[in-house]
């Protein structure tokens, strides 16, 4: 077997830059109530803020959809007092993060500053998290203290449901939440995941599609592929195994079932239509609707729900088997409740759980913020999803697919518009992969 090498500043250098304060694994198990139910009632302090300019903004989150917001809410209307509630100390990206798993990014790439961002834009980032709202005094209660708001904008991103695969106790929910890790939350999930494959030696190496509309519909795909591609550089004899309970690639299947088949038939295996039914923790296995497989490692990802935050603040939809809020799909506010927004992935609407998504939607809310601030309206305009995925690392080839959405009138019935799908993997969509996120990197950090 080849030596192993990590590439980048690897996992102790990256902790080094301070990333032991971002966020780890993911929120599972039991309802926790919101720690400012203890504090309500005026005796928590306001937070260390300097006192408001002029309308304030709070947007909670520091994920593709909050950085997008808080810059472009102080650029459609600059009088804004804007403020970014993240707890995490730096950024990690998801997007890209599979070529990183193989090497062929380095980790540099992946990691920014929320200092940088907010000045370079602007506004101002708080490190606390949001613990609970008044929302009929337009208070927000944080970790830091208290925030009197304007508007308000949440995007926290997502939590996962190890239910969906049969695991109800909290205690194995958290077993495999650790040991298994999705790694679809950034960035500890990330680090342990890199671990896991440089330090994998044979066997079985276990992936999962999710149900439902996930995070990065393409994401599973490209990572079986990166990962079946470092077993072929490494000379590692292992496979890997991808568990989809759909047909085929929820999206650009052609151009991942060739790459399956040109280039990983000995080393990947697909199985479609295929239902996880049970995990068990202590024997490393999955129960399908078909068979047991057993497996040496994985990483286990299950359905996904609105973060468990929209839920704590009385704001999901009590229909949505994913827990999304309960939104205006058309305009973005809280059903009954103009100044408290929610975008990003935990919003209802169908579309992609995706970087580009949230970056191109955070502009449009915050032109709806700014207009709304001054009486007026702005019409609805559609998100655009433009979404790379890798499928050979060396040499660096991708797929891709540009789209957008349109709906019934009502916002209640959706579908795609404007589609070009480009099936056939190049090097040249390999190198638009790349310098995609650099400039959307670009976007959310510089002025």
């Amino acid at each position: 077997m080849t030596e192993r090498k990590t590439n980048g500043i690897g996992r102790r250098g990256f902790l080094k830059l301070g990333a032991a304060g971002v966020a780890g694994a993911a929120t599972i198990g039991g309802k926790a109530k919101p720690a400012a139910a203890a504090v309500a009632g005026g005796t928590m302090m306001a937070a260390p803020l300097p006192a408001a300019k002029g309308p304030r903004v709070v947007v909670v989150g520091g994920g593709w959809s909050g950085l997008t917001m808080a810059k472009y809410l102080k650029k459609a209307k600059p009088d804004f007092d804007v403020v970014l509630l993240e707890p995490s100390s730096v950024f990690f990206s998801c997007p890209l993060s599979n070529l990183w798993l193989h090497g062929v990014v380095e980790t540099d790439m992946l990691i920014h500053s929320y200092v940088d961002a907010a000045r370079n834009n602007g506004y101002i980032w708080l490190q606390a998290a949001l613990v609970d709202l008044d929302r009929e005094k337009r208070r927000a209660y944080t970790s830091l203290g208290t925030i009197d708001y304007d508007y308000i904008v949440l995007s926290p991103g997502i939590d996962y449901m190890y239910e969906s695969f049969g695991v109800e106790d909290p205690a194995e929910q958290y077993m495999v939440a650790q040991n298994w890790p999705a790694a679809f939350k950034p960035a500890s999930e990330h680090l342990t995941l890199k671990g896991k494959l440089e330090d994998f030696e044979e066997g079985v190496f276990l992936l999962t599609v999710p149900p439902g509309n996930y995070r990065c519909l393409p994401g599973p795909y490209e990572r079986a592929c990166m990962i079946a591609s470092y077993f072929q550089k490494e000379d590692i004899p292992g496979k890997v195994v991808l568990i989809d309970p759909n047909e085929k690639p929820t999206i650009k299947a052609e151009g991942f079932l060739a790459a399956f088949e040109e280039l990983y038939k000995d080393v990947l295996e697909y199985m479609p239509s295929t239902k996880i039914e049970g995990i068990d923790v202590g024997k490393k296995k999955v129960v399908t609707d078909f068979e047991e497989i057993e497996f040496a490692d994985a990483a286990i990802y299950p359905r996904v729900r609105a973060a468990r935050l929209i839920e704590n603040l009385g704001l999901a939809d009590p229909k949505s088997p994913q827990k999304e809020a309960a939104i205006d799909p058309l305009r973005y506010h809280v059903i009954g409740d103009e100044h408290t927004y929610v975008a990003g992935d935990a919003r209802p609407m169908p579309f992609s759980k995706s970087g580009n998504t949230a970056n191109s939607e955070a502009k449009i809310v915050a032109r709806m913020i700014a207009a709304h601030a001054e009486g007026k309206e702005v019409p609805w305009q559609s998100p655009e999803t433009i979404c790379y995925s890798a499928v050979s690392a060396d040499p660096l080839e991708s797929i891709m697919v540009d789209a957008k959405y349109k709906h019934d009138g009502t916002g209640q019935g959706w579908g795609f518009t404007d589609v070009v799908m480009i099936n056939d993997r190049s090097k040249d969509l390999g190198k638009a992969n790349i310098e995609w996120g650099k400039g959307l990197w670009r976007d959310m950090f510089e002025a």
